[in-house]
């Protein structure tokens, strides 16, 4: 399946990767895009990690019984 690069600075870039990482056009394609995709894995992983740090956090609250309803909303504004 053929892939054309036309934008001059991106052929460059994946010529310096292939170079510096001793293998072919493909493979360092291959190895960039891999890498990215990993680091955007990575990036999601801890935000839902994160994520339930805090919900476990609030779920160890102690229930107070209040109700947030309409009418404590209205009175944290002012109305």
């Amino acid at each position: 399946m053929p892939f054309r690069v036309r934008d001059e600075e991106t052929d460059t870039l994946v010529r310096e990767l292939a170079r510096r990482e001793g293998v072919g056009l493909t493979e360092a394609v291959k190895l960039a895009v891999k890498d990215r995709l990993d680091q955007k894995d990575e990036a999601v992983a801890r935000k839902l990690a994160a994520m339930r740090a805090i919900s476990d956090k609030i779920a160890r609250l102690p229930e107070t019984g209040l109700k947030a309803d309409k009418a404590f909303f209205d009175q944290l504004s002012g109305d």
